[in-house]
């Protein structure tokens, strides 16, 4: 069907939501287009988008359809497959989460829902610890308050990846009629509301990770949920360990407007006003962030001078990394073959932190679902044993109780470091510092160009295009001595080119120069937009951050 088509499918479907026939027929020609031209897409983290009306909106229609492709997937796998559910604080979160749950009970599939919402590591969990053959999570992450989304969990409690994906698609793909897709009659018995058990079960497994119990808290925390599902479990298992939490209040309330933050993105500087204020205020050492459904983690300490510095997703995971081996390495707790993952986007700093320790270090596509099938692998093959894994989109997995970034893990985790650095009367930006000076300075940084829309869409495409036909030579005379496209599965050495083996096609393109930096470009899976990551090396901190800037110039100018 084309766009009118599509729109006339829609407005005149006797089953469409009575809301969103409202809206739709108050729709501008663009809006329509925008709604109507394609449909939304699973990719990076699942399928996200705005919400409203048409296929290329989250709504109660898109919502049910994929749930449809996922019952119809699951029950080739299983006789009786049973599913986990759980939502972030956003608008329809709950409602989509009860409705996936009422539509698989049709088809007599029991449901395991969170009675409140619960973060998504929480989500993954509840699936491993109720031995489901799938999990469904409502969020749409870090994105602005007009987004939600839908992620779709294996029964190991991990992501979806492409290849099974790619089965539920399929499913999707071969539906009829979606409007008409409802929940019917069901056996309300299919259907179990949980909260205190798998939440009990999970703090314990979280409590578990400590290293080091017996350390002082003689510091206070501040801690902001930014409105989302962290709010309890951060708070409590924190509280549980013997720290000192002093919470935003007016952000721990579940509001899907994010009305007392700027932005509930812990990437973005806008996530720290309220708590850097609170900080300020109660004399706070550290600060953590949280974004909307629990999986990231932003951190912010109190410098020797009184001020406040926040650090990156990459300084963030490095630190955790340094902290982590080297406590197993003096306690005699390092397994054989440890091995550490990350991303081909992520720093080369967290590399070098775990080859400083003797570990392997293992790079994945981006998204936490390749991380999690890792450790599906390893732990039957045993060929290599988990240590950590972390994206620089501030994401990490302290243990693999859960198959999924969990903050609630990294913020004990980072506490604890911090406790421990105290007592050597050492702050985390000293611990940073002296990373830098044993292994060389890194400053990390992304650029994004925004393009939204139909346009947008071609427009992202020719960027891509445009540098796979004319790849960048050097910046200022430092030189690429090879590039990498993940696409078209080449690496790319002077003029030879071999194949790039081990990875999922993906649009991404990775420089690599001469004095150790890298760039990398990818359309984002979860945003109209082009990123751009840059792991800028040099002798001292600030030379590194001169070169980023001056890069940074250099590929907005190339990417115009």
């Amino acid at each position: 069907m084309d766009i009118q088509q599509r729109y006339e499918y829609w407005r005149d479907h006797p089953d469409l939501d009575p809301e969103l026939k409202n809206e739709l027929l108050s729709l501008s020609e663009s809006e329509i287009e925008d709604s109507f031209y394609t449909d939304v897409k699973f990719q990076t983290a699942g399928m996200r988008g705005l919400m409203g009306v048409g296929p290329n909106r989250l709504n109660i229609h898109t919502v049910r359809k994929a749930t449809m492709g996922f019952i119809n997937y699951l029950k080739k796998k299983s006789s009786e497959p049973k599913v986990a559910i759980s939502y972030d604080n956003r608008y329809h979160s709950k409602e989509f989460g009860y409705d996936c749950a009422h539509l698989l009970a049709t088809y007599g599939i029991e449901v395991y829902i969170a009675k409140e919402l619960r973060p998504t590591p929480e989500l993954s969990f509840m699936t491993r610890f109720y031995h489901c053959d799938g999990g469904i999570m409502i969020t749409a992450s870090h994105n602005p308050k007009e987004y939600n989304g839908y992620k779709l969990y294996d029964q190991n409690g991990c992501q979806l990846i492409p290849e099974l994906a790619q089965k539920v698609i399929d499913e999707i793909d071969m539906l009829d009629d979606i409007l008409a897709i409802k929940p019917g009659e069901y056996d309300e018995k299919l259907i179990h509301v949980v909260s205190d058990e798998v939440d009990a079960a999970y703090y314990k497994e979280v409590l578990g990770i400590r290293l080091r119990k017996d350390l002082k808290k003689d510091f206070r925390i501040a801690f902001s949920p930014e409105h989302g599902a962290s709010n309890l479990a951060v708070r409590d298992t924190l509280k549980e360990a013997g720290y000192d939490v002093v919470p935003v209040l007016e952000q721990c309330e579940p509001d899907p407007a994010f009305s007392k933050t700027k932005t509930p993105n812990p990437e973005e500087a806008g996530a720290y006003e309220e708590v850097l204020k609170l900080a300020e205020k109660e004399d706070c050492d550290l600060i953590l962030v949280c974004d909307p459904d629990g999986d990231r983690m932003g951190v912010g300490i109190k410098e020797i001078k009184g001020t406040y510095k926040i650090f990156n997703g990459n300084q963030t995971g490095a630190l955790l990394l340094e902290y982590i081996l080297s406590s197993r390495k003096e306690l005699g707790r390092m397994p054989e073959r440890p091995c550490m993952f990350n991303t081909i986007v992520t720093s080369d700093i967290g590399e070098a932190v775990a080859e400083y320790y003797g570990v392997e270090c293992e790079k994945t596509l981006t998204g936490f679902k390749y991380i999690g099938d890792k450790v599906a692998k390893y732990e039957k093959d045993h060929a290599k044993n988990y240590v950590f894994g972390y994206e620089e989109s501030y994401g990490s997995l302290v243990s693999p109780f859960v198959r999924d970034k969990d903050a609630t893990q990294a913020c004990l985790m980072l506490a604890e470091a911090c406790a421990y650095y105290r007592e050597k009367g050492k702050t985390l930006d000293d611990v940073m510092n002296e990373i830098y000076d044993r292994l060389g300075a890194y400053y990390d940084s992304q650029l994004s160009i925004m393009l939204p829309g139909a346009d947008g869409a071609k427009r992202l495409k020719e960027i891509m295009d445009r540098q796979r036909k004319d790849p960048i030579s050097d910046i200022e005379g430092n030189r690429v001595v090879k590039w990498e496209d993940y696409k078209e599965r080449k690496i790319h050495t002077g003029d030879s080119v071999e194949e790039l083996n081990g990875y999922d096609i993906s649009d991404v393109l990775k420089y690599y120069f001469e004095d150790g930096s890298f760039i990398a470009i990818r359309p984002s899976g979860t945003e109209p937009k082009c990123k751009v990551y840059f792991s800028i090396k040099d002798k001292t901190y600030d030379e590194a951050k001169a070169k980023n800037d001056r890069y940074h110039i250099f590929m907005s100018n190339l990417l115009k």
